[in-house]
């Protein structure tokens, strides 16, 4: 007994490939049949009570989801009640430290994968910590696209460190509820893209919006806040085949979320105020107040917008509306949303001088053939505001904020045109 005790203490890895993998495994095929899991080598440090895997690779029965991760670790847990013969109890993980590389999700039938370089967990320090985390395609934009006959909206997302503190993570590795204190996401860049050379499809339901999300949860989530530092937004529209995007750009955006919760309380709201450059041109400020008791689409948003050069809209009016702006000045705008069911009302004040607008090619890009020439004189003598500053009463033209959700419309996308429709009453287009 002492010789095999000792040899378990010297040389622990065989034992722990020879009785312990299968044990998990099998524990593992009872409790998810769905899945099949494959283990690498093991090992386990006696002096550190640590568990070492040099790879892990998870796949469904069906195909539709498959996933691996590299070298991982977990350490401290309290085995000795396992020793008497029983049970291990939510105080034997209270020391637990795992830490995961190179983590891979795969889902197949919607064409993402989720990849995180490094994940860090401390049940001591109650904190989580993933490292060059993303979502991406699993193939390129134009094959997911094709992949489909209708409008679909696809999106990436990387950041280099996401972190929070305040988990409750004892609770977190049950599954039952999701808490922390703060969550810090650093460096962020959304990238969204909706390819509208095709139809939409108006069979299918509409994208979930933030309140739908978080209802549609299964688990407690509570977050008390989250904070985006210097995040990037773009979000583009495709009108053909491997052509370049229309788009909206923010830069260098600073943004605090308060009070995410999915609990059904009717009183309880979402607050995001958010900071950036817009088109990295004008300043931007928003605030936005999303009820989380809601079952419909509501929520209220406002803000303003700083000086700006209007060119710097070309990039996407180009594209989008086959128009630039030749000159234009924003000194300064203000807007107030609120959205009830998916219809959005409010009103955009925007302060400018100097608008001028060109008609161009859709093909070649110029502003110089007879047909783009009149229609620039039409849109600049009989519909474009040019200049839009109080006159000598203090009144000026207020845009009217009017526009209903559309069946393939993404929130950001939501967001984006409600305001543009407030714009583009003030403009006259």
């Amino acid at each position: 007994m002492l010789v095999g005790l000792l040899a378990l203490l010297l040389f622990p890895d065989p034992f722990v490939n020879r009785f312990i993998k299968p044990r998990i495994s099998g524990a593992f095929a009872e409790a998810y049949p769905a899945y099949s899991i494959r283990i690498g080598e093991m090992k386990y440090s006696v002096v550190q009570n640590r568990f070492e895997f040099d790879s892990i690779a998870l796949n469904t029965v069906d195909g539709a989801f498959s996933g691996t991760i590299g070298r991982y670790s977990v350490s401290a847990i309290g085995w000795m009640p396992l020793l008497w013969g029983g049970q291990l109890g939510p105080e034997d993980f209270s020391g637990v430290v795992l830490d995961a590389d190179d983590i891979a999700l795969n889902f197949l039938q919607s064409n993402y994968r989720v990849h995180c370089q490094h994940l860090h967990l401390s049940v001591p320090d109650s904190e989580i910590v993933a490292d060059a985390l993303e979502l991406h395609l699993l193939t390129d934009d134009e094959e997911f696209f094709r992949g489909s006959r209708f409008r679909t909206t696809r999106f990436s997302f990387a950041t280099p460190q996401c972190s929070a503190i305040g988990v409750a993570c004892l609770v977190l590795l049950q599954g039952e509820s999701y808490h922390a204190r703060s969550v810090l996401i650093r460096d962020p860049l959304l990238d969204v893209l909706i390819n509208k050379d095709k139809p939409s499809a108006r069979d299918t339901s509409y994208p979930l919006m933030p309140n739908e999300i978080l209802a549609s949860m299964q688990a407690i989530l509570q977050v008390d806040s989250l904070r985006i530092m210097n995040g990037r937004v773009r979000y583009g529209e495709r009108f053909a085949v491997g052509s370049q995007p229309a788009v909206i750009s923010f830069d260098g955006m600073q943004v605090l979320a308060e009070r995410i919760a999915n609990h059904r309380d009717s009183v309880a709201a979402v607050v995001v105020r958010a900071q950036g450059m817009f088109m990295k041109e004008g300043a931007m400020n928003v605030r936005m107040v999303i009820p989380v008791g809601s079952p419909a689409f509501s929520f209220q948003y406002s803000g303003s917008m700083g000086r700006m050069d209007i060119r710097a809209l070309n990039p996407f009016l180009e594209t989008a509306e086959q128009m630039r702006i030749v000159t234009g000045v924003l000194q300064s705008a203000t807007f107030d949303i609120t959205v009830g069911s998916g219809h959005a009302r409010g009103n955009v004040r925007a302060v400018y001088r100097d608008l001028i607008l060109a008609a161009i090619d859709r093909r070649s890009g110029s502003q110089n053939g007879a047909a783009d020439l009149f229609a620039s004189f039409i849109a600049n003598t009989f519909k474009i505001r040019g200049t839009n500053v109080p006159d000598n009463s203090g009144e000026m033209k207020i845009g009217r904020v009017k526009y209903m959700r559309q069946r393939d419309d993404p929130f950001l996308r939501f967001v984006w045109f409600a305001l543009r429709s407030g714009v583009g009453d003030v403009v006259g287009f």
